[in-house]
């Protein structure tokens, strides 16, 4: 019998007669493509891990098939002084910035608080048809990436969230990544009053006892399909599963791409950036060196 491996991809569904909606992301080898062109150490892998798939999550919310997700934290003083994150059309991509030495000291599982000190969240949805941007930032001090997306969505939407993220390693050691996202909606509706939408609402309260019994190890095990993740928390509920999203690794840079954002700097800036006539350009999400050459930019 083949093992089931659900992976690089995400699932949608609703309880209507809860008034609620989730989805669910399980992330396999987009992760390893990402966290291989840096080769981080274990734990700003799962940091990244945990961070790529809240992107995921967050992401496949955006109606807007060209729109985007970007999540970003950033310290200042921190071990880790930035961490960027973004979602668009399906792609994933994500780098962090760190001390390597600061890290060593501070053991195998450092808290939130000891990679970020005193760190912020922003999370922004970008909106391609509309031009549209909704931003907000919520300060890094909860024990988990999700306990501070959870305040985001109460802060900045007044919507009761849970959110649960979970990463491990299959068989063969490669990093896996799990996460639940659920949401109370006023009467059902999305853009209605919100006169339901509260965290003592027993109907949320129900939803949310129910979605806070996932263990991280259900997550991100490849071998339980994310439908059956969704019959095992409510399979007392009337639940509708609805299509979701596929997930690949998507780094947008490229040469022609790089060249025209180069292409605006003076020329005096142009000759001051290059050696022998060659300006090269890092990728930080892709880890790929850009070698232009200065007599193509015009």
């Amino acid at each position: 019998m083949t093992a089931t491996t659900d992976l690089d991809r995400t699932v949608n569904f609703t309880i209507p007669a809860r008034h609620a909606r989730g989805r669910l992301a399980r992330l396999g080898p987009v992760l390893g493509e990402i966290l291989a062109a840096h080769a981080y150490p274990a734990p700003i892998e799962r940091l990244l891990a945990e961070a790529l798939t809240l992107t995921a999550l967050l992401g496949s919310m955006l109606k807007d098939a060209g729109g985007q997700l970007t999540l970003q934290a950033q310290a200042q003083g921190g071990i880790v002084s930035l961490m960027v994150c973004d979602y668009k059309g399906g792609e994933l991509r994500g780098y962090v910035q760190f001390d390597a030495d600061r890290l060593v000291e501070l053991g195998e599982n450092p808290s939130l608080y000891a990679l970020f000190n005193q760190g912020y969240l922003a999370v922004t949805f970008d909106q391609a048809t509309t031009g549209e941007r909704y931003q907000g930032i919520v300060p890094l001090d909860g024990g988990s990436l999700a306990d501070a997306a959870e305040a985001y969505f109460d802060q900045s939407e007044q919507i009761p969230t849970l959110i649960r993220l979970g990463v491990g390693h299959d068989a063969a050691g490669n990093c896996i990544g799990g996460g639940l996202f659920l949401q109370h909606l006023p009467e059902g509706e999305e853009g209605g009053e919100r006169l339901h939408a509260r965290e003592t609402h027993p109907e949320w309260e129900h939803i949310e006892a129910l979605g806070a019994t996932i263990g991280a190890d259900e997550l991100a095990d490849p071998a339980i399909p994310l439908e059956t993740l969704v019959w095992r928390l409510f399979n007392e509920e009337e639940v509708r599963v609805l299509g979701g999203a596929d997930l690949v690794r998507g780094c947008r840079c490229d040469p022609d791409y790089i060249g025209s954002v180069l292409a605006k700097f003076t020329a005096e800036d142009r000759a001051d950036m290059a050696e022998d006539g060659i300006i090269t350009v890092d990728c930080a999400f892709c880890a790929k060196k850009f070698p232009i050459a200065v007599e193509t930019l015009s």
